[in-house]
């Protein structure tokens, strides 16, 4: 039950970030607000336009970088286990933006944070992979804790 319930998990938010993204590219969605705002830009790099000068090898790399984890998963299936729930939702979003940089050339992002500070412009996905990682580290602490009583 717990593979279905993970697969589904990806499915649905592969699917509801590539629409938001296909949305603001062919239907011109936006919108402009005091401190917050949707509106369509294009990363070629990664988190904050890191390493934007790989933009042609980034795809690549982080198709490489995937396939390494799904190895890594096969040979060490206890982990999918315990953390079912985060590596869907990090596969979800990783893939959802790898299919970006195939298809747009660039990941597609549109939430722009901009009151008090201006923070960069991210997407779904990017919330989605932020969440993932911070189950993975809170079922760390908790479970050292709990193993340790």
């Amino acid at each position: 039950m717990k593979i279905i319930t993970s697969i589904s998990i990806f499915i649905v938010v592969f699917i509801l970030d590539q629409f938001i993204k296909y949305a603001f590219v062919y239907f011109g969605w936006g919108y402009e607000g005091s401190c917050l705002s949707f509106q369509l830009a294009y990363n070629y790099g990664v988190a904050f336009s890191m390493f934007s000068f790989l933009k042609e090898y980034l795809k690549y790399i982080q198709l490489f970088l995937v396939v390494g984890g799904l190895i890594y998963l096969y040979f060490n299936k206890e982990v999918l286990k315990e953390y079912a729930l985060p590596i869907s939702l990090l596969f979800a979003g990783g893939l959802s933006n790898i299919l970006d940089r195939f298809t747009y050339g660039a990941v597609v992002d549109y939430i722009y944070w901009h009151c008090g500070f201006e923070f960069a412009i991210f997407n779904l996905a990017d919330m989605i992979i932020n969440l993932a990682v911070a189950i993975i580290i809170y079922k760390q602490i908790f479970t050292k804790k709990d193993q340790k009583n």
